[in-house]
């Protein structure tokens, strides 16, 4: 009996054959390592001019609160000012850019106008200054002023050490009349002092918070007899050490 080819071999073998060819392929696709695909370079984005740097804004315009101030103090020298003859006052003498107004062995030292009376003006006016207490308890900013034919004190720490107030309408001075206020000073710190003169209006500020508006009306506008010494225009201390800068000046029109 002839031999004859075993059918179920061939497709074995086939198919064995066929497996072998397409292994490779499978194994390679399953790998856990297996690169995947590269992606397509992204494109790049549209380029956008840069940004141009913020121009420089121009300096603000000066207010009218800038304007037309004159000093009254170089920082170097006492210039027009003197030393108050008070009798018992401390030594008068400029340093580091302040006028320093010593501690008395009296009451009182303090600085008067000595420049012409009529480079002051009388009314409609404002004077503005940086004044602080050294040492002491009491005023350390007398500022003596002219009001029409008259004169009269802005007072800044007396009584105490805290009281405002214009001396004097009808005699009543600082602590009497209706200027009278409080305000806490304090040893070594500068305050802004600011008093406007007009015809009809007195007013001040401190650090820039009024402190005083009175209308003098028909009263009697006088000085305690104590600053008479600091007429036309003066700064005084009473029991205290002073320190004063940028004293100055301005016109102004009537309110």
């Amino acid at each position: 009996m002839s031999k004859t080819a075993n059918p179920y071999r061939r497709s074995i073998v086939g198919v064995l054959a066929v497996m072998i060819l397409v292994a490779p392929s499978l194994l390679t696709g399953c790998r856990e390592d297996a690169e995947p695909p590269k992606a397509p370079p992204a494109e790049k984005p549209a380029e956008t001019p840069a940004e141009k740097p913020p121009e420089e804004q121009p300096p603000a315009p000066k207010t009218d609160a800038d304007k037309g101030w004159e000093s009254l103090f170089d920082g170097k020298t006492l210039a027009k000012w003197k030393a108050t003859p008070f009798g018992g006052e401390g030594k008068v003498f400029v340093k580091d850019g302040q006028l320093i107004l010593d501690m008395p062995t009296g009451d009182m030292t303090g600085i008067t106008w000595a420049g012409k009376r009529d480079d002051l003006p009388d009314i409609d006016y404002e004077i503005s200054l940086k004044a602080m207490r050294v040492e002491g308890e009491d005023f350390f900013c007398g500022l003596t002023f002219p009001y029409k034919d008259s004169h009269a004190t802005l007072i800044c720490g007396g009584w105490g050490g805290g009281l405002v107030g214009i001396s004097s309408f009808d005699d009543m001075d600082a602590s009497e009349n209706e200027t009278s206020s409080f305000y806490e000073f304090k040893k070594g710190t500068w305050y802004d002092i600011r008093l406007r003169v007009c015809d009809n209006r007195i007013k001040a500020w401190i650090n820039g918070k009024q402190v005083i508006d009175v209308e003098p009306g028909q009263r009697k506008v006088g000085t305690r007899i104590e600053v008479e010494d600091s007429i036309p225009l003066g700064i005084a201390t009473w029991h205290t050490k002073a320190a004063l800068k940028d004293i100055k000046m301005r016109r102004v029109l009537d309110e």
